[in-house]
């Protein structure tokens, strides 16, 4: 997502821009697989360069953690960071770096690249953990059967006869389970 900052920096403090957004979008390196990303964007010019504010909204893929099938849900970004000048937009003289290497700077030819601070602020919000759904009864660990679409046949008794009494008190605490959700 690239904006062009050029008259905006040579706007006073506090001129804003707002554009809507609609783009695809490689959120991992070296994956093909890419993402709808769509939502607002604001830029605001401070004093010592633009605050960049996005609300956007994209779709997350992955695997159920528990059944292994195919997940898509969805993801919510909210970026707010300030993009420094490495050219002055009046001038054309260079300016000094920032101090912090990890600062956003807009190019020489005074080009905002959203793209890292998006692909940085996806990654965040993207779900680690993703489900099927909360009631999802994943696969049976013996033979690897789905469980979502029933029982198998495994004989559920305990490998080691020490962990019986634990497996009992849970076939106890089942129906309870079951009634409060």
């Amino acid at each position: 997502m690239l904006f062009n900052v050029s008259q905006l920096m040579r706007e006073p403090v506090g001129s804003r821009r707002q554009y809507t957004v609609q783009e695809v979008f490689a959120p991992i390196e070296d994956d093909p697989a890419a993402v709808d990303l769509a939502g607002q964007v604001e830029l605001l010019r401070t004093d010592r360069g633009v605050l960049v504010r996005a609300r956007l909204t994209s779709t997350g893929r992955g695997e159920c953690a528990r059944c292994l099938r195919p997940v898509t849900y969805p993801v919510a970004l909210e970026i707010e960071e300030e993009f420094m000048p490495s050219i002055d937009a009046v001038t054309g003289a260079s300016l000094a770096p920032p101090d912090d290497p990890d600062v956003p700077t807009i190019d020489e030819h005074h080009l905002l690249d959203l793209d890292e601070s998006a692909r940085q602020s996806w990654l965040l919000a993207a779900s680690m953990r993703v489900l099927c759904s909360p009631a999802c009864a994943g696969l049976c660990p013996t033979c690897g059967a789905d469980r979502n679409a029933g029982p198998c046949a495994c004989d559920q008794a305990p490998a080691d006869d020490r962990w019986a009494a634990l497996a009992a008190l849970r076939r106890l605490d089942a129906p309870r389970r079951i009634e409060e959700n």
